[in-house]
């Protein structure tokens, strides 16, 4: 695929928050496009609304992906250029996006994806925890494989980081001490660049005693500290 080739799908980050963390470049690609094609047509209609973009806005969901795809790789074919967002952050990220981005890349039709917010970075950053080596995982599974993925989480040694349903954040929690141990640590960041943005960080009990006292709302990261490896004690035959 050569470089001068126009681009036929944007893949645009919007803000997790607060408004204003929206790039000019994005604001721009959202003007010049033909169709924007959104994760939830209301929510995004606020963020267009404030910017005062008014484009033909498509649904573009978990729903209605598979079905759509193929048609709409055929107008992009045809010289139609869109963009693509979720309800907040970056598409794709445990949102909408990568069937889409997989197409364009198996039929050649270019995709850009422009740098934006998503979630988990300022979570990790809140944490203290090292970020030179991590592991994004997502959601859980709710109950197939989630024992499986729990279980191999043991012995890593990165730090590893999910994201939570308020609903669910307390039982994952408890289900952490059951399976990390009382001393392992964790930061919970919720409502990032928001007005009630809030990052708590401890044991996994502290934590959990602290969300299980109050009502918990808003979109949840939680990051958790990686198992810690043991210095081997150096011996006298080391030296040699």
């Amino acid at each position: 695929m050569l470089d001068k080739e126009p681009t036929s799908l944007y893949l645009v980050p919007t803000p997790i928050g607060n408004l204003e963390d929206i790039t000019l470049r994005a604001l721009n690609i959202l003007k010049s496009v033909n169709t924007i094609l959104a994760e939830d047509t209301r929510t995004s209609g606020y963020l267009l609304k404030h910017y005062e973009i008014s484009k033909p806005v498509v649904s573009h969901h978990a729903f209605n992906e598979h079905k759509t795809i193929d048609h709409l790789i055929k107008r992009m074919r045809q010289g139609e250029v869109f963009a693509l967002i979720s309800d907040a952050g970056t598409p794709g990220i445990s949102d909408p996006g990568f069937l889409l981005a997989r197409a364009c890349v198996l039929e050649g039709v270019k995709i850009e994806c422009l740098p934006g917010a998503t979630a988990f970075v300022p979570a990790l950053l809140k944490s203290g925890f090292p970020a030179d080596r991590f592991t994004f995982e997502g959601f859980l599974p709710q109950k197939k494989g989630r024992h499986t993925m729990l279980t191999s989480f043991l012995t890593e040694e990165r730090t590893i980081i999910f994201y939570e349903s308020p609903h669910r954040l307390v039982k994952t929690l408890e289900q952490f001490v059951e399976y990390f141990g009382t001393e392992r640590r964790i930061s919970v960041s919720r409502e990032i660049s928001k007005m009630f943005e809030e990052t708590f960080n401890g044991t996994i009990p502290e934590v959990l005693n602290y969300f299980a006292a109050k009502t918990v709302k808003g979109e949840i990261v939680m990051v958790l500290e990686g198992m810690k490896v043991k210095k081997k004690k150096e011996s006298k035959f080391d030296e040699a």
